[in-house]
Parts: C-alpha cells; sequence; structure tokens
C-alpha cells in the first residue's frame, strides 16, 4: 500500500514503512491534522523508489524496513529516522529515536515536535537528479575512511557536502575542523597545521596544538587547498601518509588519526601542469573525487533552496512568512547564477528583509541581467569567472576586500586571480 496526501506549500514529508496494516492505519490518523504530507509502504524495498524522486523530513519505519534500508545503503542523510518498535524489539544500530506500539496521540505528537522542529541546521537541498545522485554516493563515502577532494565553483555548497561526509561517518563523535588555507599567511600557516612549542619563535610563548591535532579521530577539511604554498607541500604529504609530524620548533613526532576533505575551486589540471601543486600530494588527497556542478546546470534546486531561505531568513529576523511571486519565481530560473547558492541566499535575504509586503515580487530581487550575454554557453567556465570576477571589482570601484567577500573568495585567492589575468 502506498499513499499521500495533497501537498501544501511548506508542509513538512514524512515517510511511514510499515508491514502491519493496523499499525500503519493508527499512525495516519494520529498524523492526519498535523500539516504533514505523508506517504506510505510497506517494505524498505518499497521505499526506494520513493526515495530517489524526493526528499523526506522524516522516515517512521519498523526494523525491517530499516535493516533493508541499510543493506542496500539507502539510508537518506537529510531526514532522521525513527525506529516503530514491537514489544521486545532490538534497537538498530545507529538508530537513535524510538517510537513503541501501540502509538498514542501523545508520544507521536512530542517526537514529531522534537524532530521536526529542531532538525539538523546542515542540511542538502537536493531535488535535482545531479544533487540527489551526490547525496547517494555521500551516504557510501560517509562510511569509508578515504580521502576526499570536492570541486567545483565558489558557492556550489563544498563545505556542506564535507560536514555532511563527516556528520554521517564514524567519525561524527570527534572533532570536525574546517581551516581555510588561502586565509592563513604563508609565515603562519605551518603553525595553524602542525602547532608550534614555546619559543619556536618570536611571538611563541606558549605551546599551540595545530589543527591536525585538534582534527585527532575526526575530519580535517582542508578549504581551498590549492593556495597552500608549495615549500610546506612536502611536510604535508608526509603527514597524510604516515600520519604524523613534529609541531614547529619540536623535535617529538606527533601521531594522528585524521580524515582529510580538501575542496578547490581552482582548476587543478593547471595547478599540476603549473608545477604550483605537487601531484604526488593531489593524488593522495584526491582518492575519492566529488564534483559538485553549479547551480545554473541544477535549475530544479532554485526554487526549493530559494523557500528554504525565505523561511530561514524570515525566522532570523522574526518577519512574516514571505512567498515568492510567479514573476519572481520565473526571473530566479532565468538568471545563471554566477555566484551559485551564496549569491543566491543574498538576493533572497535582501527581498526578505527590504521589503514590506507579503509577497517577493520580480522588482524585490536584486538581480540584473544587463550582462547576461556573459554567460552564453560559447564561453569557457575560466571566461565566465573571469568576467564575473572582474565585474563584481568594476561595480565595487576596485574594492578588493568587499570584492572578495561578495565573490566567496579570499582576498588572497583575489589577488591571485587578478595576477593571473594579468590586472
Amino acid at each position: 500500500m502506498r499513499g499521500g496526501y495533497k501537498k501544501k506549500v511548506g508542509m513538512k514529508k514524512v515517510l511511514i514503512i510499515e508491514k502491519q496494516l493496523a499499525a500503519r492505519e493508527l499512525l495516519l490518523n494520529l498524523l492526519k491534522g498535523k500539516e504533514l504530507q505523508l506517504f506510505t509502504v510497506e517494505e524498505g524495498m518499497d521505499a526506494l523508489e520513493l526515495l530517489q524522486k524526493r526528499s523526506f523530513d522524516l522516515i517512521l519505519s519498523d526494523l525491517k524496513g530499516i535493516q533493508a534500508l541499510d543493506r542496500l545503503n539507502r539510508r537518506p542523510l537529510n531526514a532522521p529516522i525513527v525506529q516503530l518498535s514491537s514489544e521486545g524489539e532490538p534497537l538498530q544500530k545507529d538508530i537513535e529515536h524510538l517510537l513503541k506500539k501501540p502509538f498514542s496521540e501523545a508520544s507521536v505528537t512530542s517526537l514529531l515536535m522534537e524532530l521536526l522542529k529542531n532538525k539538523k541546521k546542515r542540511m542538502v537541498i537536493a531535488e535535482s537528479p545531479a544533487m540527489k545522485k551526490i547525496l547517494r554516493e555521500v551516504e557510501m563515502i560517509a562510511k569509508s575512511h578515504s580521502n576526499v577532494f570536492i570541486f567545483g565553483e565558489s558557492g556550489t555548497g563544498k563545505e556542506v557536502i564535507a560536514g555532511l561526509i563527516h556528520e554521517h561517518s564514524r567519525r561524527k563523535e570527534h572533532p570536525f575542523i574546517p581551516v581555510n588555507c588561502a586565509a592563513l599567511p604563508d609565515t603562519l600557516i605551518e603553525s595553524e597545521f602542525f602547532g608550534h612549542e614555546k619559543g619556536a619563535f618570536t611571538g611563541a610563548l606558549q605551546r599551540r596544538i595545530g589543527r591536525f591535532e585538534r582534527a585527532d579521530r575526526g575530519t580535517l577539511l582542508l578549504d581551498e587547498i590549492s593556495e597552500i604554498p608549495f615549500a610546506l607541500q612536502a611536510k604535508l604529504l608526509r603527514v597524510v601518509q604516515e600520519q604524523e609530524f613534529e609541531r614547529v620548533g619540536g623535535c617529538e613526532s606527533v601521531s594522528v588519526d585524521v580524515r582529510l576533505i580538501s575542496t578547490s575551486n581552482r582548476e587543478m589540471k593547471e595547478a599540476l601542469d603549473e608545477k604550483a601543486f605537487r601531484s604526488d600530494l593531489y593524488y593522495r588527497l584526491n582518492v575519492i573525487p566529488i564534483y559538485l556542478p553549479p547551480l545554473r546546470e541544477r535549475k530544479e534546486d532554485i526554487l526549493p533552496l530559494a523557500k528554504h531561505f525565505i523561511r530561514e531568513v524570515s525566522a532570523q529576523n522574526q518577519i512574516p512568512l514571505k512567498t515568492l511571486s510567479k514573476e519572481g519565481e520565473e526571473k530566479l530560473l532565468a538568471y545563471p547564477w554566477p555566484g551559485n547558492i551564496r549569491e543566491l541566499r543574498n538576493v533572497v535575504e535582501h527581498g526578505v528583509v527590504m521589503d514590506y509586503s507579503e509577497t517577493i515580487e520580480s522588482d524585490h530581487l536584486l538581480i540584473h541581467f544587463k550582462k547576461s550575454a556573459a554567460y552564453l554557453p560559447s564561453m569557457t567556465i575560466k571566461e565566465l569567472e573571469k568576467k564575473h570576477i572582474l565585474g563584481t571589482l568594476d561595480r565595487l570601484r576596485g574594492n578588493r576586500t568587499h570584492a572578495a567577500k561578495v565573490l566567496g573568495i579570499s582576498v588572497r585567492t583575489l589577488r591571485n586571480k587578478l595576477k593571473e589575468y594579468k590586472v
């Protein structure tokens, strides 16, 4: 049996996997009046088709349903799972929430309030086939300890995917330490990575623990890895290979157990060809590659993301929830989003905060199409990036600090790009 109720905007989606007809019908009756979009199936195998097509905010499943999803590596990352448990039945591994049969209205309501209102902050909106495929891959990647390299333009959500991998890995109880390699001065980056001993250099007044040590038994995110100075890459290679290092100014080896996730918005082939990045280090880091496509290549995600940001910004600013007009939706879909998700959020936030009506109209969305010819398919990604960077810098009258913030990159990366463009 499979069922669903008519969808309303903003309704939470709940999937019920339950073999027993009586238990399934009882749950449906208890949930009917709670502004939820409900789907029901009898077995885990029956849920696969639904999970391929859509995402859910919550899954309620009997033990066999959970076991079926686990066997096929199809447990969704973004939805908490509640085990519908019979008397004496064991709690399935890695399941944190339990609902005992026979269900009562009080227990169901309490659980819904806890899970739907306090859902994890790190969330990926995935309605496009490309992003659904990536999330399915992430489910498998999270179970391993292999190093991961995430590629993609600025603003595509690389750090979110990295965090998602950590949160669903066996390392989730240990630290997730991000470090932006481009934001660290060359003179301090080694100390940031590996720490230093007291007196190692002027100003080193006490021992400092580096990012690798802090991430022990957890995950270290090396954001914009291509910006690491070449001279430091040999030492980093040794740490990747042997999982040990010495602090700056020290002689004692420190052993760690760290999973590395690296990201880059740069074309790494160029960095390798130019000898700006060691190929042996790159291949050690790039065991499992993930490519995040730009927003213009996954248009199915634009409106769901926009509506999510409207809800988020409205709640943060204590503003009544607004809706997008039809013309506003069309404008968002027509724009090529060179700044990707980060730019979309900025546009939505401006529309929510700066307009006082209940509906966000097309005119309220701060998007300019006058340079739309710059985004014709005949141009390469590199040419698009150059036009976007130079155009942003021009609009901000050459203010590099402000331009880097708007572009979502570091001032150092912007400086390197301008040097590359010979500006």
